[in-house]
């Protein structure tokens, strides 16, 4: 048979006890030596793992408790299936989860690996574009290929390896071996980046930051796995103008780890405000930061030094411009028939023309206001439905009597870190108790910003956040 790559495949599969490299574990491991065209050697182990193995992934793998715990955990394994995996192109079926596995154990390890990478569910994605799912039951189905342990990882990478062949026999071997060519390699770095940089990056959440000449901010990015992320900027396959100049200017990289996902959203949000990098186009600074706020019978445009965690409680609505805010504004009044004038904004009622009616406004004669300029409509009734129609604008109430404390753990550093948040305003994050004193006691109180009350809206809203009563002491980090 004609050889099917040009270079030697390790078709790997792993089983875990979870999802997150950073804390979850190996316990079972495959590796498919692979050479022109043939299998040269199967190789599969349990591991033990060190932690017990959830139920449902019990009831998934078919592995125990009982079965790993005379296994070899992966420090023993870690220099044998290093020989097994160098210089070969990394093969698997989702090979982000399983490569991210990996470096994270061979790095407890103490070892550094990396390999180039061949990802299957992008290889069917790119082969077969008619077809929607690309999961490996759907190969099996799709391919009728055997697989007589599914989520047994030798099982598995035998699959892989039979969906390798039958892709060759349908497409060829000549067009094969170009896509692997072309998505199997190792992201070239820019000339003025060392490779012993990049791999000093942590494969964890944290920001990271390009700087080009005189450490001029270029871009500012965050990721739950910066390493990877980072050589995603140089990848062969990124064809985007921008990271192609950003890869021609870069001259130094930084990074700042995190303890979660939220912390880095956090922190990039505020640095990309800080440093203004040339190639980020969200995230800057709303200097046109705005809100509308009720004071007496009017409604009243008040702008970004005014908008705090006293005041946000108040706002109807906050916007990045005050054309936003107008817009907005207009919009709410169409719907609602309320008169612009009356709320005390006449440049937007009698913009376009006059009223012929005495007292009324221009609006009201193109029947977009209900006529409380008229008196048609008592200026306590217009105001309740204004109040009624603005409401919907409103930032979302903020549900605790007080400050809180979002709680991010890094349980591989067994480290933490309290972000500190009072009426959707962020005071600060905090690495220890004292620290979230401090941040409480601070003599300034915090401005509002956009960004972060989405990023922490969103956060809250998803059922995952670790919050605590900033009235009570904050509980001990758990490892």
């Amino acid at each position: 048979m004609k050889p099917l790559f040009d270079a030697p495949l390790a078709i790997v599969d792993l089983e875990t006890t979870g999802a997150h490299p950073a804390w979850d574990r190996v316990t079972e491991i495959a590796v498919l030596e692979i050479a022109q065209g043939e299998v040269l050697s199967e190789w599969s182990t349990l591991v033990n793992p060190g932690t017990s193995i959830p139920p449902a992934i019990q009831a998934l793998t078919g592995i125990t408790n009982a079965m790993v715990a005379g296994a070899p955990e992966f420090e023993d394994l870690a220099p044998g299936l290093y020989e097994r995996l160098e210089g070969r192109i990394f093969v698997a079926h989702n090979a982000r989860f399983d490569y991210g596995f990996l470096r994270h154990a061979f790095e407890r390890a103490g070892m550094r690996f990396q390999a180039r990478t061949l990802c299957t569910v992008k290889l069917s994605r790119r082969l077969y574009p008619a077809h929607a799912r690309h999961n490996l039951d759907s190969l099996i189905d799709r391919h009728q290929l055997r697989c007589d342990s599914r989520h047994r990882a030798l099982g598995d990478a035998r699959a892989v390896w039979q969906f390798l062949r039958v892709a060759t026999e349908e497409h060829g071997a000549e067009a094969m071996a170009s896509a692997v060519r072309q998505m199997a390699q190792l992201p070239a770095l820019p000339a003025h980046i060392d490779r012993t940089v990049v791999d000093a990056i942590p494969e964890s959440p944290g920001v990271y930051l390009f700087y080009g000449e005189n450490d001029t901010p270029l871009y500012v990015g965050k990721s739950v796995a910066m390493r990877s992320r980072v050589l995603q900027h140089f990848s062969a396959d990124v064809h985007s103008p921008r990271e192609a100049q950003i890869a021609r200017e870069i001259r130094r990289i930084e990074w700042r780890r995190s303890c979660g996902e939220l912390g880095a959203l956090l922190l990039e949000a505020a640095l990309v405000k800080e440093l203004l990098p040339v190639f980020n186009r969200q995230l800057r600074r709303a200097s046109g930061l705005c809100g509308f706020v009720f004071d007496s019978d009017k409604l009243k445009l008040v702008k970004k030094e005014e908008i705090n965690s006293a005041t946000i409680s108040r706002l109807c609505g906050v916007f990045r411009s005050k054309r936003s805010a107008m817009d907005a504004l207009r919009g709410v009044a169409d719907e609602h028939r309320l008169c612009l004038r009356t709320l005390g904004f006449a440049h937007l009622s009698d913009r376009g023309g006059r009223s012929g009616q005495p007292g009324a406004c221009f609006r009201h004669q193109i029947k977009r206001c209900a006529g409380a300029c008229a008196g048609q409509e008592s200026a306590q009734v217009h105001l309740a439905r204004a109040a009624a129609a603005l409401a919907g604008l409103k930032t979302a109430a903020w549900p605790w009597r007080g400050p809180i404390g979002i709680i991010e753990e890094d349980r591989e550093r067994e480290a933490a870190e309290v972000h500190v948040v009072d009426n959707w305003c962020l005071l600060g994050t905090a690495k220890s108790e004292d620290g979230v004193g401090e941040l409480l006691q601070g003599q300034i109180r915090p401005r509002f910003d956009l960004d972060h009350y989405k990023i922490l809206a969103r956060h809250l809203s998803s059922g995952r956040a670790k919050v605590v009563e900033l009235g009570a002491r904050i509980p001990p980090v758990r490892h």
